[in-house]
C-alpha cells in the first residue's frame, strides 16, 4: 500500500479487515507523517506517540483475537485542544491551562477509545476557541495545508488542517459560530455540526452554554457519518444533552436525493459573496438537481442584524466563563481574549434581546424547513485568506475580515440545527470551496443521504493539496 495515510476512515478500516495493512502500520504511517508535516502545519500542540502505538497494539491484538469493535476500530483520530483526556494535557489553547492535565476522559473521547480508535494527538485551536483562523498566541498558528502562508479557519483549524494534510484519518472540533465548518471549508473537508444536544459536550472546554456543538471533520461524508455514529447519544450528566433516539448513519439509501425539496437560499446567503464561491453553488444546485432534487431559491427570512444580535449573549458567557482567570491573570490572555473580555459585560435587557434574535432565527429556520427538506448554502464568503490578514478583497473591495468568517455559519448555531459542510470546487488561485447543507433537528440521517449522493457526483473531496 504506497500511502495508507490517503485512505479515508471507510477504506482504511476495509483494508485493515481485508489484512492489507494492520492498525500499527496505519499508525506507525501517521506519526512518520506527523513527524514530516507538523512542524510546518502545526495542526498537532500535543502528538501522543507513545499512547498511539499502544493504542494501537491493543487494537490489533482485539481483532487478532476475533474482537471487532466496528469501522472505527484501528483508525487513528485527532481532538482538539478542548477535548478532555486522560493523562494527557488539555490546554484549550491557552497559557492558563498550559500544565492541565485530566484525570478522565470526557465522553466522546471515552466513546472514540471505547470503538477501538488510536489517539495520535491534541489539535491547535484559536485561544478559548474564541476566533475564526487559529492564529494562536501561545501556540503558534496553524496554517493551512493548501497554502501553507494562508489560515485553516478556526477555531478547530488544528482539526482541519490535519486531515487536509492526512495527519489523521478522522478528527473532532467544536463549533460555536462555525468552527467546525470553517475549518472543513478552508480546507476542503467535510465538516458535520450536529444538531444542538445531539452529541455530549461534557468536560469539553465551554466557549459559550448557548450555542456549543461538538463534531467530526472527515474526508468524506461517510466518514463523518461513522464517527457520529460512535459520539452520538444522550448523556445524563450534560445538562444540554437532549434524550432524542440516534438513527442509524452509517445506511446510505439508494434514493440519494432524488425527492428531496432544497432551498437554496439568498439574501445574506448571495450577498457579499466572493462570485468564484458564488458560482460553485449554483454549480452545486446543478449537481443536486440532475441527481433528483427540486431546487428553489428562497429568501431565508432574517438578515446580518439578526445574527449579530443572536450571537451578543455569547459575550456574557465569556465573562463568567472566564471571569475569575480575567481578574487574576489578564496578562496570561493573548490580545484576541484581552479584546474580548476588556468589552463592558452586556446589561440583562441587552441579554434577553440577544436570546429573542436568536429565537427569530430559529423560527425562521423552522418555517423554511416545514417547506423544505434541506437549505444549501456556501459554508463561507471567501476562500481562506493570508495569516493575520486584516482586510481581503472582496469583488474588487478591500473588506475587514472580522467577522466575515463567520457571517454565514453562524446563524445556524443560533438555530441549533444539524449542518454538513462540503468541498464544492476550488477558486482560481487553487483554495477550496464549500457548501452546506442545513436540516431538521436531529435529522443527521436525511442531511448526511444527500451530503453523500452530492459527494459520489462530485470529485472534490478526492483532491488533497501537494506538501
Amino acid at each position: 500500500m504506497s500511502d495508507p495515510t490517503r485512505l479515508s476512515i471507510a477504506q482504511a478500516a476495509r483494508a485493515i479487515r481485508a489484512k492489507e495493512i494492520s492498525p500499527t502500520e496505519l499508525t506507525e504511517a501517521y506519526l512518520a507523517r506527523i513527524e514530516q508535516y507538523n512542524p510546518l502545519i502545526n495542526a498537532y500542540v500535543t502528538v501522543t506517540a507513545e499512547r498511539a502505538r499502544a493504542d494501537a497494539k491493543a487494537a490489533q491484538d482485539a481483532l487478532a483475537a476475533g474482537k471487532d469493535l466496528g469501522p472505527l476500530h484501528g483508525i487513528p483520530i485527532g481532538l482538539k485542544d478542548l477535548y478532555e483526556t486522560a493523562g494527557i494535557r488539555t490546554t484549550a489553547g491557552s497559557k492558563i491551562f498550559a500544565d492541565y492535565v485530566p484525570v478522565a476522559d470526557c465522553p466522546v473521547a471515552t466513546k472514540l477509545r471505547e470503538a477501538g480508535t488510536i489517539l495520535l494527538g491534541k489539535t491547535n485551536t484559536h485561544e478559548f476557541a474564541w476566533g475564526s483562523t487559529t492564529n494562536n498566541p501561545h501556540w503558534g498558528p496553524t496554517r493551512n495545508p493548501w497554502m501553507t502562508d494562508r489560515i485553516p479557519g478556526g477555531s478547530s483549524g488544528g482539526s482541519g488542517a490535519a486531515i487536509a494534510a492526512c495527519l489523521a484519518a478522522g478528527t473532532m472540533g467544536t463549533d460555536t459560530g462555525g468552527s467546525i465548518r470553517m475549518p472543513a471549508a478552508a480546507c476542503g473537508c467535510v465538516g458535520l455540526k450536529p444538531t444542538y444536544g445531539r452529541v455530549s459536550k461534557r468536560d469539553v472546554f465551554p466557549m459559550s452554554y448557548l450555542y456549543d456543538h461538538a463534531g467530526p471533520i472527515t474526508q468524506t461524508v461517510e466518514d463523518a457519518a461513522i464517527m457520529l455514529q460512535v459520539i452520538a447519544g444522550y448523556d445524563a450528566l450534560d445538562p444540554n444533552s437532549a434524550r432524542v433516539p440516534v438513527d442509524d448513519y452509517t445506511v446510505q439509501p439508494r434514493d440519494g436525493a432524488r425527492g428531496l425539496r432544497v432551498a437554496v437560499l439568498q439574501g445574506i446567503f448571495a450577498e457579499g459573496i466572493d462570485a468564484e464561491i458564488l458560482a460553485a453553488v449554483n454549480e452545486a444546485a446543478k449537481v443536486l438537481a440532475g441527481i433528483g432534487a427540486t431546487l428553489e431559491n428562497v429568501e431565508p427570512g432574517f438578515g446580518r442584524e439578526h445574527t449579530q444580535a443572536g450571537f451578543r449573549a455569547v459575550f456574557a458567557e465569556t465573562h463568567s466563563i472566564h471571569g475569575d482567570n480575567w481578574a487574576s491573570r489578564p496578562q496570561d490572555f493573548g490580545a484576541d481574549l484581552q479584546g474580548i473580555l476588556q468589552v463592558p459585560l452586556p446589561d440583562a435587557r441587552g441579554v434577553t434581546d440577544s436570546i429573542s434574535a436568536a429565537s427569530f432565527i430559529r423560527a425562521a429556520c423552522q418555517e423554511l424547513l416545514e417547506r423544505y427538506d434541506l437549505l444549501l448554502v456556501p459554508t463561507m464568503p471567501i476562500t481562506a485568506p493570508p495569516i493575520a490578514a486584516e482586510t481581503v478583497e472582496l469583488n474588487g473591495k478591500q473588506v475587514a475580515t472580522s467577522g466575515l468568517l463567520a457571517s454565514l455559519t453562524m446563524p445556524f448555531n443560533l438555530a441549533r440545527l444539524p449542518v454538513l459542510a462540503m468541498p464544492c470546487g476550488f477558486s482560481s488561485e487553487g483554495l477550496p470551496m464549500s457548501i452546506s447543507l442545513v436540516g431538521r433537528p436531529f435529522d443527521e440521517a436525511l442531511v448526511l443521504r444527500a451530503g453523500h449522493a452530492y459527494e459520489q457526483a462530485t470529485v472534490w473531496h478526492t483532491r488533497r493539496p501537494a506538501l
